[in-house]
């Protein structure tokens, strides 16, 4: 981390103001081309065929900010996050959800009022119809899709059959884009509005493919990665450290997550997003360290050394490139220390850590962070103890954190732990005052 001049506050934009800035002038001027193609493309012989189209022209454009959502674009995932960008691909699909239902129920609507024809009838005789066929089976996908990521489904199916189930959705982009190219009127209605739609559709898609295959596939060839060590940190908790070469050009970042997979050991199906738990910089070798709490986790005690590994990333925004002022409040809990002691490692500038654990045993890394506090001249706090206990542990209580760091309003805060301990911090941060910007939270998972 680069630190600032003492006592002052970068006034530049936020990096992640700068991305939502540029994003949501992309989303709307991309918005009012397509307003401006369905308005110049004219009026059907039915209101409600018109209002459906428009509708269609709309679900198309959300499922371009979709895919460019997960497209894992490093340029916003390093100043958004995955977490970020996840929860908005989350919302982003009911709206397409509500839109593709809305659409599919005005065509038939339509058409039988057209036609003068039941519902049921319409809805035959438009399934015999080629682009309509794809269209109803792009939308019969999109609506399971959802189905099976709303929260109650999603939490009782394993990841593995939910993430499955979630991949249907390039399908349902396979068949729209089948349904545009068969059934489209709007993009046809001059060459101009037919070369801006499809180059659209290209950039999109080709920034998925960039970012989620080239790019992943372009790195693990360059760099080899193999299993250097492993190094058990405790009797439920391990490090890995992995070698390759020129792992120097890796743009990794302390504060920053790689999504593992270790072919020939776990299936190759099996990944598992794992904070680097060093400072990557200038490195013969990455580190993670995780605690056995899953199959894959538990596992990687037994990891032969040699074994080849498949890395995603380096992702997330959980880094130095948001830090706002010239000093630091880390604050981790459990296994969520991994980032907090590479930031650690990574900064130059004053700091305090807090790391909350039940119990001292649970405490993985301590001595590590501990030498690391005392050569940064850090103050380091481990708080042990059950927030429901007998007196109850509750550090972040607003007094409380205040009485550890009074300064906390002048400081970035980053905190990495359980969702209650996270979300009890971020809760204290808006009592105490502290400015949204200078606040940074890395969430366990992918969302």
């Amino acid at each position: 981390m680069t630190a600032v001049a003492p006592g002052a506050t970068r006034t530049a934009m936020a990096p992640a103001t700068t991305a939502q800035v540029v994003a949501g002038a992309v989303v709307v001027a991309n918005l009012a081309v397509v307003e401006m193609l369905f308005v110049t493309s004219g009026a059907g012989k039915n209101s409600v065929l018109t209002v459906a189209k428009f509708f269609g022209l709309h679900a198309a454009l959300i499922m371009m900010i979709q895919l460019l959502l997960v497209a894992r674009l490093p340029w916003l995932d390093r100043r958004l996050g995955m977490d970020r960008l996840t929860a908005w691909h989350r919302w982003v699909g009911f709206t397409l959800l509500w839109t593709v239902v809305t659409h599919a129920t005005l065509i038939v609507i339509g058409y039988a009022t057209l036609y003068r024809m039941p519902l049921f009838a319409t809805f035959a005789s438009l399934a015999v119809v080629a682009a309509s066929l794809l269209g109803m089976a792009a939308a019969t996908v999109i609506v399971a899709v959802a189905v099976v990521s709303m929260r109650y489904a999603r939490r009782r199916l394993p990841y593995e059959a939910w993430h499955a189930v979630h991949l249907g959705l390039y399908a349902a982009v396979a068949l729209a884009l089948l349904h545009q190219m068969l059934e489209g009127t709007t993009f046809t209605s001059s060459p101009v509005a037919a070369v801006y739609w499809w180059t659209l559709w290209a950039l999109v898609v080709g920034a998925l493919l960039g970012g989620r295959v080239v790019l992943p596939v372009w790195r693990n060839a360059r760099h080899r990665f193999r299993v250097a060590a492993v190094v058990p940190e405790s009797d439920n908790a391990v490090s890995v450290y992995v070698t390759g070469h020129r792992l120097d050009r890796l743009p990794a970042r302390a504060g920053q997550f790689c999504i593992w997979r270790f072919p020939g050991y776990n299936g190759w199906w099996q990944a598992n997003p794992f904070s680097l738990s060093s400072a990557p910089g200038g490195r013969l070798s990455l580190r993670l360290t995780a605690k056995a709490v899953g199959t894959t986790s538990a596992g990687l005690r037994t990891l032969p050394v040699g074994s080849r590994v498949v890395v995603e990333g380096p992702y997330g925004a959980f880094t130095g490139l948001h830090q706002r002022t010239d000093a630091l409040l880390l604050i981790a809990g459990g296994i969520g220390v991994t980032p907090i002691r590479a930031l650690l490692e990574e900064s130059r500038v004053p700091a305090v850590v807090i790391y909350r654990v039940s119990t001292a045993a649970e405490a993985v890394l301590l001595g590590e962070l501990t030498e690391l506090a005392h050569l940064r001249g850090a103050a380091l706090h481990v708080v042990a103890g059950r927030s429901r206990g007998n007196p109850p542990v509750r550090p972040f209580d607003p007094i409380n954190l205040a009485a550890f760091v009074p300064d906390i309003r002048h400081r970035d805060v980053y905190v990495c732990g359980p969702s209650a301990m996270t979300e009890a911090v971020l809760r204290s941060c808006r009592t105490l005052g502290v400015p949204r910007a200078q606040v940074h939270a890395e969430r366990f998972g992918l969302g």
